[in-house]
Protein backbone atom coordinates (compact mmCIF):
# COMPACT_ATOMS: atom_id res chain seq x y z
CA UNK A 1 0.00 0.00 0.00
CA UNK A 2 1.67 3.55 -0.52
CA UNK A 3 0.94 5.92 1.92
CA UNK A 4 0.60 4.99 6.00
CA UNK A 5 -1.66 4.19 8.51
CA UNK A 6 -1.31 6.32 11.67
CA UNK A 7 -1.16 4.03 14.72
CA UNK A 8 -2.31 0.72 14.43
CA UNK A 9 -4.72 -1.16 11.71
CA UNK A 10 -6.96 -1.39 15.01
CA UNK A 11 -8.07 1.53 14.91
CA UNK A 12 -10.48 0.57 12.56
CA UNK A 13 -13.67 0.79 14.35
CA UNK A 14 -16.96 -1.36 13.89
CA UNK A 15 -20.05 -0.32 15.54
CA UNK A 16 -23.11 0.75 16.16
CA UNK A 17 -22.47 4.36 14.70
CA UNK A 18 -25.80 5.40 16.62
CA UNK A 19 -24.05 9.04 17.56
CA UNK A 20 -22.14 9.29 14.06
CA UNK A 21 -25.87 9.32 12.24
CA UNK A 22 -27.10 11.50 14.60
CA UNK A 23 -30.72 10.06 14.71
CA UNK A 24 -30.67 9.67 10.81
CA UNK A 25 -32.60 6.27 9.76
CA UNK A 26 -29.82 3.38 8.28
CA UNK A 27 -31.41 1.71 5.23
CA UNK A 28 -32.03 -1.80 6.05
CA UNK A 29 -29.01 -3.76 4.57
CA UNK A 30 -26.61 -1.15 4.98
CA UNK A 31 -24.27 0.23 6.70
CA UNK A 32 -21.35 3.04 6.53
CA UNK A 33 -17.84 3.73 5.98
CA UNK A 34 -15.81 6.46 7.12
CA UNK A 35 -12.47 7.74 7.75
CA UNK A 36 -10.32 11.12 7.67
CA UNK A 37 -7.28 12.14 5.58
CA UNK A 38 -4.44 14.05 6.77
CA UNK A 39 -1.53 15.17 5.28
CA UNK A 40 2.52 14.55 7.15
CA UNK A 41 1.99 17.17 9.28
CA UNK A 42 -1.31 15.62 10.42
CA UNK A 43 -3.31 18.10 8.81
CA UNK A 44 -6.60 17.43 6.65
CA UNK A 45 -6.32 17.15 2.82
CA UNK A 46 -9.52 19.21 2.65
CA UNK A 47 -8.76 18.93 -1.48
CA UNK A 48 -9.04 15.07 -1.25
CA UNK A 49 -11.12 12.96 -2.88
CA UNK A 50 -12.43 9.49 -2.17
CA UNK A 51 -13.64 6.47 -4.79
CA UNK A 52 -15.48 3.50 -2.90
CA UNK A 53 -15.88 0.40 -5.49
CA UNK A 54 -16.73 -3.08 -5.34
CA UNK A 55 -15.02 -6.02 -5.35
CA UNK A 56 -16.16 -6.29 -9.49
CA UNK A 57 -14.30 -2.79 -9.12
CA UNK A 58 -17.40 -0.88 -9.98
CA UNK A 59 -17.57 2.53 -8.85
CA UNK A 60 -20.58 2.64 -5.67
CA UNK A 61 -20.46 5.79 -4.44
CA UNK A 62 -16.92 8.95 -4.17
CA UNK A 63 -17.13 12.61 -3.84
CA UNK A 64 -14.82 15.16 -1.61
CA UNK A 65 -14.00 14.99 2.13
CA UNK A 66 -15.00 17.41 4.22
CA UNK A 67 -12.77 20.68 5.31
CA UNK A 68 -11.54 18.37 7.84
CA UNK A 69 -10.67 16.03 5.58
CA UNK A 70 -13.06 13.28 7.00
CA UNK A 71 -15.74 11.63 4.62
CA UNK A 72 -18.80 9.05 5.54
CA UNK A 73 -20.78 7.08 3.23
CA UNK A 74 -23.50 4.62 3.28
CA UNK A 75 -23.11 1.42 1.39
CA UNK A 76 -24.74 -1.55 1.04
CA UNK A 77 -23.32 -4.12 3.36
CA UNK A 78 -20.63 -5.64 1.50
CA UNK A 79 -16.43 -5.74 0.60
CA UNK A 80 -15.36 -2.66 -0.79
CA UNK A 81 -12.04 -1.10 -1.95
CA UNK A 82 -11.42 2.86 -0.69
CA UNK A 83 -9.40 4.67 -3.03
CA UNK A 84 -8.10 8.60 -1.95
CA UNK A 85 -6.31 10.85 -3.77
CA UNK A 86 -5.27 14.36 -4.01
CA UNK A 87 -3.19 16.79 -5.92
CA UNK A 88 0.18 16.46 -4.80
CA UNK A 89 -0.11 13.58 -3.32
CA UNK A 90 0.22 9.74 -3.85
CA UNK A 91 -2.78 8.26 -3.95
CA UNK A 92 -3.53 5.56 -1.87
CA UNK A 93 -6.19 2.76 -1.65
CA UNK A 94 -7.57 0.15 1.17
CA UNK A 95 -10.10 -2.74 1.44
CA UNK A 96 -12.92 -2.91 4.02
CA UNK A 97 -15.70 -4.66 5.10
CA UNK A 98 -18.95 -2.52 5.75
CA UNK A 99 -21.64 -4.80 7.95
CA UNK A 100 -25.22 -4.38 8.22
CA UNK A 101 -26.61 -1.75 10.67
CA UNK A 102 -22.74 -0.43 11.82
CA UNK A 103 -19.86 1.90 10.98
CA UNK A 104 -16.88 0.94 9.65
CA UNK A 105 -13.57 3.50 10.17
CA UNK A 106 -10.56 3.19 8.48
CA UNK A 107 -9.35 5.84 11.14
CA UNK A 108 -6.82 8.15 10.18
CA UNK A 109 -5.13 8.08 6.46
CA UNK A 110 -1.91 9.39 5.99
CA UNK A 111 -0.85 10.93 2.39
CA UNK A 112 2.23 11.16 1.14
CA UNK A 113 3.90 13.92 -0.60
CA UNK A 114 3.92 13.10 -4.81
CA UNK A 115 7.25 13.36 -5.64
CA UNK A 116 6.87 15.68 -8.94
CA UNK A 117 7.55 13.98 -12.12
CA UNK A 118 10.62 14.67 -14.06
CA UNK A 119 11.07 17.81 -16.97
CA UNK A 120 11.89 17.83 -19.87
CA UNK A 121 15.92 18.41 -20.95
CA UNK A 122 16.56 21.79 -21.74
CA UNK A 123 16.52 22.04 -25.30
CA UNK A 124 14.56 22.38 -28.20
CA UNK A 125 11.20 20.11 -28.59
CA UNK A 126 8.16 19.75 -30.80
CA UNK A 127 4.61 18.35 -30.97
CA UNK A 128 4.35 15.35 -32.04
CA UNK A 129 0.99 15.49 -34.21
CA UNK A 130 0.61 11.71 -33.84
CA UNK A 131 -0.13 11.43 -30.37
CA UNK A 132 -1.48 15.25 -29.94
CA UNK A 133 -5.02 16.39 -30.26
CA UNK A 134 -6.41 19.87 -29.84
CA UNK A 135 -10.35 19.15 -29.39
CA UNK A 136 -13.24 22.07 -28.38
CA UNK A 137 -16.45 22.16 -27.36
CA UNK A 138 -19.12 24.44 -27.74
CA UNK A 139 -23.47 24.82 -26.69
CA UNK A 140 -25.64 24.10 -29.10
CA UNK A 141 -29.35 25.58 -28.82
CA UNK A 142 -28.92 25.25 -24.89
CA UNK A 143 -28.75 21.80 -24.88
CA UNK A 144 -26.78 19.83 -26.67
CA UNK A 145 -22.65 20.27 -26.38
CA UNK A 146 -20.92 19.71 -29.99
CA UNK A 147 -17.25 18.67 -30.27
CA UNK A 148 -14.49 18.88 -32.49
CA UNK A 149 -10.77 19.35 -33.21
CA UNK A 150 -8.15 20.69 -35.48
CA UNK A 151 -6.47 17.95 -37.40
CA UNK A 152 -3.22 20.09 -38.81
CA UNK A 153 -1.08 21.57 -36.65
CA UNK A 154 2.51 22.30 -35.72
CA UNK A 155 4.30 23.55 -32.57
CA UNK A 156 7.71 24.00 -31.26
CA UNK A 157 8.97 24.63 -26.84
CA UNK A 158 12.12 25.80 -26.35
CA UNK A 159 12.38 24.20 -22.88
CA UNK A 160 14.88 26.66 -20.40
CA UNK A 161 16.72 26.68 -16.99
CA UNK A 162 15.20 27.37 -14.84
CA UNK A 163 11.75 26.09 -16.77
CA UNK A 164 10.10 28.93 -16.21
CA UNK A 165 11.67 30.55 -19.01
CA UNK A 166 10.66 28.29 -21.16
CA UNK A 167 9.07 29.53 -24.79
CA UNK A 168 6.53 27.88 -27.37
CA UNK A 169 5.04 28.85 -30.41
CA UNK A 170 2.58 26.69 -31.77
CA UNK A 171 0.35 27.25 -35.58
CA UNK A 172 -2.85 25.45 -36.20
CA UNK A 173 -4.53 25.46 -39.34
CA UNK A 174 -7.91 27.20 -39.54
CA UNK A 175 -9.42 24.71 -42.58
CA UNK A 176 -8.50 21.60 -40.82
CA UNK A 177 -11.37 22.42 -38.39
CA UNK A 178 -13.61 19.07 -37.77
CA UNK A 179 -16.90 18.38 -36.03
CA UNK A 180 -17.41 15.11 -38.37
CA UNK A 181 -20.43 17.06 -40.23
CA UNK A 182 -19.42 18.49 -43.29
CA UNK A 183 -22.04 21.45 -43.65
CA UNK A 184 -21.41 22.49 -40.13
CA UNK A 185 -17.52 22.50 -40.81
CA UNK A 186 -18.15 24.55 -43.98
CA UNK A 187 -20.23 27.39 -41.95
CA UNK A 188 -17.47 27.32 -39.50
CA UNK A 189 -14.56 27.95 -42.00
CA UNK A 190 -16.98 30.79 -44.05
CA UNK A 191 -16.96 34.72 -42.85
CA UNK A 192 -19.29 33.92 -39.94
CA UNK A 193 -16.96 32.26 -38.33
CA UNK A 194 -13.06 31.58 -38.79
CA UNK A 195 -13.45 33.09 -41.78
CA UNK A 196 -10.36 31.08 -43.08
CA UNK A 197 -9.40 33.01 -46.18
CA UNK A 198 -8.84 35.79 -44.57
CA UNK A 199 -6.59 34.42 -41.80
CA UNK A 200 -5.94 31.12 -42.11
CA UNK A 201 -3.91 30.04 -38.96
CA UNK A 202 -4.63 30.64 -35.54
CA UNK A 203 -1.32 30.93 -33.66
CA UNK A 204 -0.23 30.71 -29.87
CA UNK A 205 3.31 32.12 -28.26
CA UNK A 206 3.63 31.65 -24.78
CA UNK A 207 7.15 32.50 -22.56
CA UNK A 208 5.39 32.60 -19.51
CA UNK A 209 5.50 29.48 -17.32
CA UNK A 210 4.01 29.42 -13.75
CA UNK A 211 4.33 26.67 -11.95
CA UNK A 212 1.50 26.10 -9.49
CA UNK A 213 2.69 23.16 -7.53
CA UNK A 214 2.63 19.23 -8.10
CA UNK A 215 2.01 18.76 -11.50
CA UNK A 216 0.12 22.12 -12.43
CA UNK A 217 1.43 24.80 -14.62
CA UNK A 218 -0.41 27.95 -15.68
CA UNK A 219 0.93 28.66 -19.06
CA UNK A 220 -0.02 32.63 -20.12
CA UNK A 221 0.55 34.05 -24.17
CA UNK A 222 -0.86 35.70 -26.37
CA UNK A 223 -3.31 33.63 -28.88
CA UNK A 224 -4.26 35.08 -32.20
CA UNK A 225 -7.47 33.91 -33.89
CA UNK A 226 -9.70 35.48 -36.55
CA UNK A 227 -7.31 38.99 -36.77
CA UNK A 228 -7.46 39.10 -32.93
CA UNK A 229 -4.57 38.81 -30.27
CA UNK A 230 -5.72 38.22 -26.67
CA UNK A 231 -4.25 36.88 -23.63
CA UNK A 232 -5.03 33.43 -22.80
CA UNK A 233 -3.70 31.09 -19.76
CA UNK A 234 -3.82 27.38 -20.22
CA UNK A 235 -4.14 25.80 -17.16
CA UNK A 236 -1.75 22.56 -17.73
CA UNK A 237 -1.03 19.34 -15.93
CA UNK A 238 2.04 17.95 -16.88
CA UNK A 239 2.03 14.10 -16.79
CA UNK A 240 6.24 13.55 -16.93
CA UNK A 241 8.65 11.79 -19.95
CA UNK A 242 7.99 8.35 -20.81
CA UNK A 243 9.77 6.39 -23.90
CA UNK A 244 7.76 5.73 -27.29
CA UNK A 245 7.56 2.38 -29.10
CA UNK A 246 11.06 3.27 -30.96
CA UNK A 247 12.73 3.94 -27.37
CA UNK A 248 12.44 7.73 -28.57
CA UNK A 249 11.96 10.10 -25.19
CA UNK A 250 9.05 12.27 -25.38
CA UNK A 251 6.89 14.10 -22.78
CA UNK A 252 3.40 14.85 -22.47
CA UNK A 253 0.65 17.33 -21.09
CA UNK A 254 -2.64 18.06 -20.92
CA UNK A 255 -4.27 21.34 -20.52
CA UNK A 256 -7.54 23.25 -20.87
CA UNK A 257 -8.91 26.79 -21.64
CA UNK A 258 -12.19 28.65 -22.20
CA UNK A 259 -12.24 31.07 -24.69
CA UNK A 260 -15.18 33.72 -25.07
CA UNK A 261 -16.59 34.19 -29.19
CA UNK A 262 -16.93 38.13 -28.56
CA UNK A 263 -13.63 38.82 -27.39
CA UNK A 264 -11.86 37.11 -31.40
CA UNK A 265 -14.89 39.20 -32.45
CA UNK A 266 -16.36 35.46 -33.80
CA UNK A 267 -19.80 36.93 -32.73
CA UNK A 268 -22.11 35.12 -35.51
CA UNK A 269 -25.15 34.35 -33.80
CA UNK A 270 -28.79 33.64 -34.51
CA UNK A 271 -32.13 32.69 -31.94
CA UNK A 272 -34.56 30.00 -32.42
CA UNK A 273 -38.26 31.22 -32.10
CA UNK A 274 -38.08 30.53 -28.07
CA UNK A 275 -34.88 33.28 -27.94
CA UNK A 276 -32.43 30.43 -27.28
CA UNK A 277 -28.99 31.26 -28.92
CA UNK A 278 -27.91 28.21 -31.77
CA UNK A 279 -24.39 28.81 -30.44
CA UNK A 280 -22.96 29.35 -27.01
CA UNK A 281 -21.19 32.40 -25.92
CA UNK A 282 -18.34 30.38 -24.92
CA UNK A 283 -15.55 27.59 -26.31
CA UNK A 284 -13.70 25.23 -23.88
CA UNK A 285 -10.61 24.23 -25.43
CA UNK A 286 -8.96 21.37 -24.80
CA UNK A 287 -5.13 19.62 -25.15
CA UNK A 288 -3.26 16.58 -25.33
CA UNK A 289 0.01 17.22 -26.17
CA UNK A 290 3.06 14.86 -27.13
CA UNK A 291 6.57 16.84 -27.27
CA UNK A 292 9.67 14.92 -28.83
CA UNK A 293 12.98 16.38 -28.70
CA UNK A 294 13.24 18.65 -32.21
CA UNK A 295 14.98 16.37 -34.86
Amino acid sequence: MVGRWLGSRKNRVQGTGAGLRAGLPMPTGAGMLSCRVLDPVNQPVSHAEFTVSDVRGRRVVGGGVDPFGSFMATVPAGEYRLGVSAEGFTPIRESATVRENSVTSLGDMALRVAQPPALPERGDWEIEPTHSSIAFTARHIGLARVHGRFNTFAGVIRVADPVEHTAMHVVIDASSIDTNVKMRDDHLRSADFLDVDRFPTLEFYSDRFVHKGGNRWAVTGALSLHGVTRTVTLDTEYLGIGNGMEGEVRAACRATTELRRDDFTVSWQTMLARGIAVVGPSIQIDLDVQVVPKS
